[in-house]
């Protein structure tokens, strides 16, 4: 059995086999054979160590006749590996003296391997590393040959290990079979950690060369509770984990129970729980929970589905979906999000050197004005279905909000000279996640209908710090005394010139900030929808005046060390069950 530590990022237990994405761009489907097909086993073997030599050897050549014979001799490293006979050996014994399959054997000694380099001082030879990770992969693909599988074909229940894991490819996890998810980098606020909390999988991230350590088919506890990984492990620990996770899903159930109940204190003041979502299908999810309506539709997710650009009416039926789920409720549209690690990094002719602060969002929509106006053109048409407001992404000036407001009315105009029906009134709004959003908060007030406050990137912007960057993670804090008191004048800003203000960033799920929030003069929450239970369980146990004793006490603290302690006491006092 080995533990490591990581970051968690979505709450509860997961329990199943790996699946290894860097290694594999399938599953092992099997770990152990029975006795009477180990012998078989051991040919498929021998096999694949034949098929890979002679298909480098093939490589090798070509590349010595186009490029020359130094180009070649990279491909003669790899031929080395496989012609040790200590490997074939090693796993071939894996195979015989354990059961396994060639396929598991395989990628059990590889990841041995990889490991044996990773501990090398030189450099160049930690370098190979790619090199033993790339002969696996080879190897593995004549094994398996057709019988891999991707994750949207996967037949049972799996924990996904990888490297790293992009927004595209976390995005089309909710149709899976994956029920946890661990990956070696990354940060709690990244886009990519966002949507793994958005679908409710069980999550680790910055645990530092997990991938090498798993092999496929290996049993996997991923604990997004403690923020650990358990590789392999023993029976004990596997009875008690599995005890914990019928504890959390009772939990889970008996918060249920709220979904009726208004969301408010413990002494009326009324408060607005919405959801935070990317596809149509988790409009019902919001809806199941609870849910006044949807606060942040993030629209760029329609872009990274790997179907080419989403056309106007393909939006729009996105659109009159989502709509049309929340039967009568509010719903508030975000334009496209795109740059940064999501899209543009990957299509981009010139990859940026600091994305975060690169061409990114509504800088990004303003340099495709093509692209912006199919977007607000089917967000307008979609918006006569129901009650709908429009939202601008990381906005940094009035003439930036002014520019988008434009492309907004030419918009309208050609909706209009082509008599297609649309919403006149549409409500526009921003995001504050900005330092300059948020100093400038007045100034906005006097030309947006509504703000909702962004913390993921306001405090990634605050504190200087990249919130996909698991190096520097431990200074990214929502309880940083600078975050809680911008958050608090832009309150304050909001509600003196009487505009509504919501915050839609993972903080607003997180009940340890429930009370603070709540006591600042927060009264829109929007969150993940699975979060929407246990704030509203919060809420209704306070009254305002004690929830606003304890934002005034949190904002006197130097440190976010003491903030954290301060409401973590506070808010065990009413869950002490609950993990915090």
């Amino acid at each position: 059995m080995e533990i490591l530590r990581g970051i968690a990022v979505s709450p509860g237990i997961a329990i199943a086999e790996a699946i290894v994405l860097d290694a594999e761009d399938y599953r092992i489907p099997q770990r152990t054979v029975a006795p009477a097909d180990v012998e078989h086993q051991a040919e498929i073997l021998e096999r694949a160590f034949a098929a890979s030599v002679a298909e480098l050897d093939r490589q090798r050549d070509g590349w010595s006749n186009e490029l020359g014979q130094h180009t070649a001799d990279i491909f003669n490293w790899h031929l080395g590996v496989l012609s040790t006979p200590q490997l074939r050996t090693q796993i071939k014994g894996l195979i015989q003296e354990s059961r396994f399959s060639a396929a598991y054997a395989t990628s059990l000694a590889m990841r041995r391997f990889q490991r044996r380099f990773k501990k090398i001082d030189d450099p160049a030879l930690a370098e190979r590393v790619r090199d033993v990770r790339d002969i696996e992969r080879r190897l593995l693909r004549h094994i398996l040959g057709e019988t891999r599988e991707d994750l949207a074909h996967l037949s049972r229940p799996v924990v996904l290990i990888t490297h790293e894991l992009t927004p595209s490819v976390a995005a089309s996890l909710s149709s899976s079979k994956v029920v946890g998810v661990a990956i070696d980098v990354g940060g709690p606020a990244s886009h990519t950690s966002i949507l793994l909390r958005a679908m409710g999988l069980p999550s680790v991230v910055g645990v530092t060369d997990l991938s090498s350590h798993v092999s496929g088919g290996d049993m996997i506890i991923v604990d997004g509770v403690n923020d650990i990984v358990i590789i392999a492990p023993d029976a004990a620990t596997l009875k008690q984990y599995r005890d914990q996770q019928n504890r959390y899903k009772k939990i889970r159930q008996e918060l249920t129970g709220l979904r009726e109940l208004p969301a408010e204190s413990h002494d009326g003041v009324e408060f607005k729980l919405l959801a935070n979502v990317e596809f149509p299908s988790e409009a019902a999810h919001c809806i199941e929970q609870g849910g006044d309506g949807i606060g942040l539709y993030r629209t760029e997710f329609l872009y990274l589905q790997g179907r080419g650009d989403p056309t106007e009416d393909e939006q729009y039926e996105a659109y009159r979906e989502v709509i049309s789920n929340m039967a009568g409720r509010p719903v508030t549209i975000r334009t496209f999000d795109l740059g940064a690690d999501k899209y543009t990094q990957d299509k981009s002719v010139e990859r940026e050197p600091n994305p975060m602060l690169g061409l990114r969002s509504i800088r990004y929509s303003l340099q495709r004005l093509d692209m912006f106006k199919v977007q607000l053109r089917a967000v307008l048409r979609a918006a006569t279905e129901g009650e709908v407001r429009l939202m601008f992404p990381l906005i940094i000036s009035l003439m930036e909000f002014r520019q988008a407001k434009m492309v907004l009315h030419d918009a309208m105009e050609d909706l209009e000279d082509e008599g297609i029906p649309f919403n006149h009134d549409i409500e526009v709004g921003i995001m504050v996640e900005t330092p300059a959003a948020a100093i400038q908060c007045r100034d906005f007030a006097r030309e947006v209908g509504f703000v909702s406050i962004g913390t993921n990137d306001l405090v990634q912007y605050l504190l200087a710090v990249d919130r996909g960057n698991e190096k520097v993670s431990r200074f990214y804090s929502s309880a940083h005394p600078s975050v809680l008191r911008v958050i608090h004048d832009v309150i304050k800003t909001c509600r003196k010139a009487g505009i509504s203000c919501s915050l839609c960033g993972e903080m607003a799920g997180q009940p340890l900030y429930t009370m603070l929030l709540a006591g600042l003069g927060l009264r829109q929450f929007s969150m993940g929808p699975h979060d929407i239970p246990e704030v509203k369980k919060l809420l209704r146990m306070c009254k305002i005046k004690q929830m606003e004793r304890v934002a005034k006490r949190a904002l006197t603290f130097e440190t976010e060390r003491q903030v954290v302690n301060y409401l973590r006491a506070q808010t065990r006092k009413l869950l002490p069950d609950d993990p915090i």
